[in-house]
């Protein structure tokens, strides 16, 4: 009995080591990930990549590594679905930043807003002015910070942020949407336009084909923290257990959600079996 305890405590420790290399392995690499959509509503093909959830990470000096990425795929835009840099009183967002004033620099940057850039300016007691200068530092460098707003863009394309109420986060079970808060907080969509919608939490999915986007980019589940074999992502920040939504592309009706792992981690450092994702996107006319 005795022996057959050791062997079993043997191969516990040999798993423990196991997932904790993979932990810091997947903790500090990401992959290319790459989406092809069409559209019968534009005339030319669109390039852009998506980032979320960096959560204040570098990867090598500056993000040197991650900027060399994005600079190959030469894209004709930088869209954000939230969550770059991580809301903690007196912590510096420097790292979040300098990797988007480098950006933009070169590339047009549309931001929206994820639950840590939206808890900057709902609780000013805590975070002090953080949220105020942060977006007038990006303000400086011509970053659009969408905060439930809209632009234009060539091709009849339209890309619109939603900054989301604090209610629509909460945790272990889904906070059901008013009927028109989408409508009275980002206004109607536009006919005819191709419709992209920064929305940061894909919980909510379905109330945003519902509103009209035409294309949805999330964040927010970090793909679940752990992978597993055809069961997908293990838990999301919410507590919910193998999350509906946890990364990949989804459908409903006429819409498409691309749901990104993200690229960083925070207050649980776990990545396994789950590394960070860029994201490339390309959108071309309807064949």
């Amino acid at each position: 009995m005795a022996q057959w305890i050791m062997v079993a405590l043997a191969v516990i420790a040999v798993l423990i080591v196991f997932f904790l290399i993979v932990m810091v392995i997947d903790g500090n690499r990401y992959h290319l990930v790459k989406y092809q959509l069409y559209s019968n509503k534009i005339k030319e093909e669109h390039h852009y990549v998506v980032l979320s959830d960096l959560h204040n990470k570098s990867y090598g000096e500056k993000n040197e590594k991650l900027l060399k990425s994005i600079n190959k795929l030469a894209p004709e835009a930088i869209l954000i679905a939230g969550d770059i840099l991580t809301s903690k009183p007196g912590k510096s967002y420097e790292t979040a930043y300098e990797l988007i004033k480098n950006l933009a620099a070169r590339y047009p940057v549309y931001y929206g807003m994820g639950n840590h850039e939206t808890r900057l300016f709902l609780y000013p007691e805590v975070y002090g002015d953080m949220g105020e200068k942060y977006e007038n530092d990006l303000n400086r460098i011509s970053v659009k910070f969408m905060r439930n707003e809209s632009r234009e863009c060539k091709d009849h394309i339209r890309i619109t942020g939603l900054d989301m109420k604090r209610d629509y986060y909460k945790r272990f079970k889904k906070y059901p949407m008013e009927p028109d808060y989408l409508t009275e907080t980002l206004g109607e969509v536009k006919e005819g336009m191709f419709e992209i919608l920064l929305a940061h939490n894909p919980d909510y999915f379905e109330e945003y084909a519902q509103w009209g986007a035409d294309l949805v980019l999330s964040g927010h589940v970090h793909g679940g923290m752990m992978r597993l074999p055809f069961l997908g992502g293990v838990v999301s920040p919410a507590f919910k257990f193998f999350p509906k939504y946890d990364g990949g592309l989804f459908k409903y009706g006429k819409s498409t959600m691309i749901l990104s792992r993200g690229l960083g981690m925070h207050t649980i450092p776990v990545r396994i079996f789950n590394p960070g994702e860029l994201v490339s996107l390309k959108i071309s006319p309807q064949k």
